[in-house]
């Protein structure tokens, strides 16, 4: 786990830089709580964890500049904190991310290299890429990262007493890793519980098997959850914090984006709505991180075409 006091001093180095987000009920369920990181300054819980790296670190690790391997998210959050420290950015980016997202990288001021699907996860593995210099944060496995992700968790044992369960979209496992840390530090009776879409869902078998293990990829509009595999060090991680995982089909993931917008007037990507499609299946007292709001407008348009037409 992240010491506990790691992630206070994350809680320090962010300061006021990132909003303390609202704790809202899920509609008239009062069942269910929605964690909104989805309304931080770049729509996304990944600018406490690049800010919380890019200020950890010393003026000649930046001096070179600042590189992350991100699909959108990462890449904004790491922009964000290059452009305050006054140091360039650079982002290795797979072909295919989302066009809203790119066009948001580079309105920071982010360089974009693009690499297949497969070079970008590579980049995440060697952590870095030849040719692309500069201090890389890593959007998933950094410890820097993990301890400002964990700032919402401390805010989780301020602000929700009353809970059972977490339920965390999982991509890499670093959002999961800092608030899980926080919880079983202050609040150990809270269940954490993973949500992965069921087109990449490595934690999930991990878990079930009782050991990592190989799965079927297929990638999909949820392009900030999911995975071909497990990231290195994340299974020890996951094994210590985690205490279920579930696979969401895709179908449900949509459900709770077009939920989301009708009972809570909040649009999230497919990231942000893997918790709330998970915590419909439980009925015990949930938190739901909503992760993020960065969803391509045309993939939006498609999935809540149906209820604007019922």
């Amino acid at each position: 786990m992240i010491p506990l006091d790691e992630i206070r001093r994350a809680r320090e180095r962010i300061g006021d830089d990132v909003l303390r987000t609202p704790l809202v009920s899920f509609g008239t369920d009062e069942r269910v709580w929605l964690k909104l990181e989805c309304l931080q300054p770049i729509g996304s819980f990944k600018l406490r964890g690049a800010l919380s790296a890019v200020r950890a670190a010393s003026v000649a690790e930046l001096a070179s500049g600042v590189v992350t391997a991100s699909a959108g998210n990462m890449a904004q959050g790491v922009a964000w904190a290059a452009r305050e420290a006054g140091v360039p950015a650079r982002v290795i980016c797979p072909d295919g991310a989302p066009r809203a997202k790119l066009d948001r990288i580079e309105a920071l001021g982010a360089d974009v290299v693009p690499v297949t699907h497969e070079e970008w996860w590579q980049a995440m593995l060697d952590r870095g890429r030849d040719g692309v210099d500069g201090f890389f944060v890593h959007p998933v496995a950094d410890e820097a990262v993990m301890a400002g992700n964990g700032t919402i968790g401390l805010e989780l044992a301020e602000d929700a007493p009353e809970i059972d369960t977490v339920v965390i979209p999982w991509g890499g496992g670093g959002l999961t890793s800092g608030i899980a840390s926080a919880l079983k530090a202050l609040r150990p009776g809270v269940r954490v519980v993973t949500a992965e879409p069921e087109t990449g869902a490595p934690l999930a078998a991990a878990l079930a098997a009782g050991e990592p293990r190989e799965i079927e990829f297929r990638g999909s509009w949820v392009d900030g959850a999911g995975g071909p595999s497990l990231l290195p060090g994340m299974w020890e991680r996951a094994r210590e914090v985690v205490d279920e995982a579930v696979a969401v089909p895709l179908a449900e993931v949509e459900d709770a984006v077009r939920l989301l917008a009708a009972r809570a007037h909040v649009v999230a990507e497919g990231a942000g709505a893997l918790a709330l499609a998970a915590a419909l299946r439980r009925d015990d007292r949930c938190v739901c991180i909503v992760s993020g709001g960065n969803i391509d407008p045309s993939v939006y348009a498609r999935i809540i075409s149906p209820a604007a037409t019922a």
